[in-house]
């Protein structure tokens, strides 16, 4: 048995914050606001698993409102979920995601970010596609206020 799931996520760019990615900190004059470390990319990423198993999403798993999750590690929530998921009997086949972005350019970061997330997740890179996306200008993320990232993962049954 397989299953999809598809992840979303949202964060506004502002000053004094580190811009992580996929959990590779990436240079900007800017980071991504939120509670954890607001990585908009492994945020999707963990919303596509828990989807895909039908677990909830990560506002259950890991909520705004718990002090321990303040400047949490995403790539350290994504490996829990993971757990979660073996434990319900599922393995990750393989990630696609997309990451809307102005600035900074992320495509010299991409090899990083693929790597990052192989490791993390189990599988090899060739299971692993990310990439970056302008909004040429248009909503939030053309307008350099915010980032977004998409992401569908397959799950197989074990």
């Amino acid at each position: 048995m397989t299953r999809v799931g598809i992840g979303y996520d949202l964060h506004r760019l502002v000053t004094g914050r580190p811009l992580v990615l996929g959990g590779v900190r990436i240079p900007f004059e800017r980071g991504l606001a939120g509670h954890s470390d607001a990585d908009v990319l492994t945020h999707a990423v963990i919303d596509a698993v828990l989807g895909a198993a039908a677990l909830g999403n990560i506002g259950q798993h890991f909520p705004d409102t718990e002090p321990r999750y303040e400047n949490a590690d995403s790539i350290t929530l994504l490996r829990e979920t993971l757990d979660l998921v073996k434990a319900a009997g599922f393995a990750v086949v393989n990630v696609d995601a997309n990451v809307v972005a102005e600035r900074p350019r992320l495509s010299p970061h991409l090899d990083r970010i693929r790597a990052r997330l192989s490791d993390t997740i189990g599988l090899g890179i060739e299971g692993i596609s990310v990439k970056a996306k302008t909004n040429e200008g248009v909503g939030p993320e053309g307008r350099g206020e915010a980032m977004s990232a998409q992401a569908v993962v397959l799950l197989e049954k074990k």
